[in-house]
Formats: C-alpha cells, sequence, structure tokens
C-alpha cells in the first residue's frame, strides 16, 4: 500500500515518520515544498503517479488567534484543501485519515466527556473551517477516518509543553489558566495509533468519526505544574488563574475532554495516561529528573 502523509515536518508527521520506519507499506511524505494541497491539479496529480492508496493529512492551519484574522488563509488549508484530498481518494476509492480538533466544540458546554456524536458548535475561526473540513470529507462520500484530538505537544515545533519548559526555566513567576479543561494529547502516542491502524489493515464499517487524546482530564494551570515537575524544573512559582486575564480574540472551549470509547472499541487499542505520555516526552528531550506519579 503506498500511503502519503501530509504536513509531514510537523508534530504529528515527525512521528509517523519514525513510527512506520519498519512498515511493510511505502510512506511517501510531503510538506509544502513538495507538494501544495491547496492545489487540486497538483494533488490529482500526485495521487495517480505515486499510485497512493491512502492519504493521512497532518497539514493544517493551528494558529488559532491569528485565524480570525486570516480567516481565509485558514479556510484554504483547512476546509478547500481537504475537500481537494478527499476528492482524489473518492474518485480512486482510496482512504482519507483526516486530523480534526476539539475545538469544533467550541461553543457547547459540556461536563462530561464529548462523544463523536455531541452536536458541534465552533466559536472561531479555526473551529469553524476545520469543521467544514470534516463536512467536506463527508460530502465527497469518499472512505475516511476523521480523528479529532486535543493539546497536542511533542519534542518537535512550537507547542504548549516546549513553552513551558522555557518559561518554568526563566520565570521566577507564572500564571497559568485553570478554567479550561482537557487532555494532553503526545503526538507519538496519536501517530502510533494511526500506524498500527494502518498495519493491521481497517475492516468494513469501522469508517468514521473518532476521537483521539490521551487518558485523563487536567487543566492548563495542572499541565504546567506537572511538566514542572517532571523536568525538575521547580523553582517557577506557577499560579492559577483565570482565562479572562489572557484577552483573546477567540474563546476557547472552557470543557473538551473527548471520550475514546468508540475508538478503544473498535480499533482494540489501549491509550496512554497523560502524565506517563509526558513522562516519555521529557525523557526524550533529555530531561531525567521526572517521575510519572506523584
Amino acid at each position: 500500500m503506498n500511503i502519503l502523509v501530509t504536513g509531514a515536518n510537523g508534530q504529528l508527521g515527525s512521528h509517523i515518520r519514525r513510527c512506520s520506519a519498519q512498515s511493510r507499506h511505502s510512506y511517501i511524505y510531503t510538506d509544502i515544498n513538495e507538494l501544495d494541497i491547496t492545489n487540486p491539479d497538483a494533488v490529482q496529480n500526485f495521487v495517480h503517479i505515486h499510485r497512493i492508496d491512502t492519504i493521512v493529512n497532518c497539514a493544517a492551519y493551528v494558529n488559532v488567534d491569528k485565524a480570525e484574522s486570516e480567516e481565509a488563509m485558514a479556510d484554504k488549508l483547512n476546509h478547500i484543501a481537504v475537500s481537494y484530498l478527499a476528492q482524489a481518494m473518492a474518485e480512486s476509492n482510496g482512504l482519507l485519515i483526516h486530523i480534526s480538533t476539539d475545538y469544533v466544540f467550541g461553543g457547547n458546554h459540556y461536563n462530561t466527556p464529548c462523544n463523536e456524536d455531541e452536536p458541534t458548535n465552533p466559536t472561531g475561526a479555526y473551529g469553524r473551517t476545520k469543521l467544514a473540513g470534516e463536512h467536506a470529507i463527508l460530502r465527497s462520500n469518499c472512505r475516511h477516518i476523521i480523528i479529532r484530538t486535543a493539546w497536542l505537544y511533542s519534542e518537535t515545533g512550537k507547542n504548549f509543553c516546549k513553552t513551558m519548559l522555557t518559561l518554568t526555566a526563566t520565570k521566577p513567576t507564572l500564571k497559568v489558566v485553570f478554567d479550561q479543561v482537557g487532555t494532553p494529547t503526545y503526538a507519538g502516542d496519536l501517530a502510533q495509533a494511526i500506524c498500527t491502524i494502518l498495519e493491521n489493515g481497517l475492516d468494513q464499517g469501522h469508517e468514521g468519526i473518532y476521537h483521539f487524546s490521551n487518558e485523563g482530564v487536567c487543566s492548563w494551570f495542572d499541565f504546567s505544574k506537572e511538566i514542572a515537575r517532571q523536568s525538575g524544573q521547580t523553582g517557577c512559582d506557577i499560579q492559577p488563574c483565570h482565562s479572562d486575564e489572557f484577552p483573546s480574540p477567540v474563546v476557547r472551549p472552557s470543557y473538551s475532554v473527548l471520550d475514546k470509547s468508540k475508538f478503544k472499541s473498535t480499533f482494540g487499542l489501549t491509550i496512554p495516561y497523560w502524565t506517563d505520555s509526558l513522562h516519555v516526552c521529557l525523557s526524550n528531550l533529555g530531561y531525567p529528573a521526572g517521575e510519572t506519579h506523584q
């Protein structure tokens, strides 16, 4: 099977490279320099020339705040480009694995984990454009797996974990919001899950929308405290604060814990607890001081 991974230089794409190193399938990795997915002819030609059977779309416009002033650009990558990938797979009877987001639920007020059938209600341009991408896939009738994830971090790129490592090492005090609750997702775990699904093969009836994050629940404040504790950088005084102390052009979800029951039961996979996965990431970054539990 020939598998195209778009956005391959990002957090998730980088981990898929590692997970797929010993795969029996042939992986082709592209980013903007190799394939412009906003060009429909380029997508069609690439799929045809390389005989692509599956696309794993890791490409996205992910700057949540900037999307408010650049919604057309966000829509081009999160929606229009996705429609081109979906159409290419529909025409070749291929499979599209697409990464979506918890932000499709931004305007809903939940207090229990969100399952895949909950009504969507995004509050900002990022969530709207990602939801539009989901709808484009559904309209195309291509074979698909849409995976909504949340709070993605890894050893590479710009993410909350790496930002906190820098801040806790350089700041005497720090305020972090405690009124936004979700679950951190280590990109390595999601990449491994995707590669396992592809190695095992997709049974009929397994297509659809799924949720994936690590297990457990925390606030951004809790996440920050655990990053500092496990990295051994405990000299910074981290204090909880309300989100309105940090004005933003978009309202972020106050509760976006995802229910992973469907994913686990369908694919027979277990998902690591978030503090354990954080320990793996920090160890890979060279922080051996941490422990996984209090």
